[in-house]
């Protein structure tokens, strides 16, 4: 890929920090237009930088995504198989349900394939992350057969858009998540 202009560094990085304000207050359905106006540039500035709303999203949600992978793959050392799954858990569902947007992301990138322009999905990676520990859980016998990391993530996905609107968003999402562990992460 050839090296950007200076102003089109600066225009790439303006516009990622107007879509992250603007994802946090409207969601990711947030106006790209309006994005451009606050960010001082034409729409087409927009597309030429993010092609189409999944690529801004994903370059929104993007550090935080790759440090939730990088917290899954730190997780797989840790002697309980099914605390360390739970942890990870607990991550990932805080950080949905404290950001705004990123849930209904997460709906759109589900059973979508990695392509060429845009590389893998941010579900896919979560996903992808998350099944070492999955599998260790299962081995030790401390989550139900058949559950996959995609389960999880789908099932997180649900849970923060199903608590985006209450009062207390993360401290719903947290105990939505405990309840339907208890079916999902057997305790014997």
């Amino acid at each position: 890929m050839p090296a950007q202009r200076a102003d089109a560094r600066r225009n790439h990085a303006r516009l990622l920090a107007v879509a992250e304000e603007e994802i946090a207050a409207h969601g990711a359905d947030a106006s790209l237009e309006q994005i451009a106006r606050v960010a001082g540039v034409g729409s087409a500035t927009v597309r030429r930088h993010f092609p189409n709303r999944r690529a801004l999203l994903d370059a929104v949600f993007r550090g935080r995504i790759e440090a939730l992978c990088a917290h899954a793959r730190d997780l797989g050392s840790t002697a309980d198989a099914r605390t360390a799954l739970l942890e990870w858990l607990r991550a990932v569902t805080e950080y949905g349900a404290s950001t705004r947007g990123l849930a209904v992301a997460l709906l759109r990138d589900m059973g979508a394939s990695a392509d060429a322009e845009h590389g893998n999905t941010c579900a896919n990676e979560l996903a992808a992350a998350g099944e070492p520990l999955v599998e260790r859980a299962a081995e030790a016998g401390a989550v139900a057969p058949g559950v996959t990391a995609e389960d999880l993530v789908t099932l997180v996905t649900g849970i923060t858009l199903a608590t985006e609107h209450h009062p207390d968003p993360v401290a719903e999402a947290d105990r939505m998540l405990g309840l339907t562990m208890v079916g999902v992460l057997p305790q014997g």
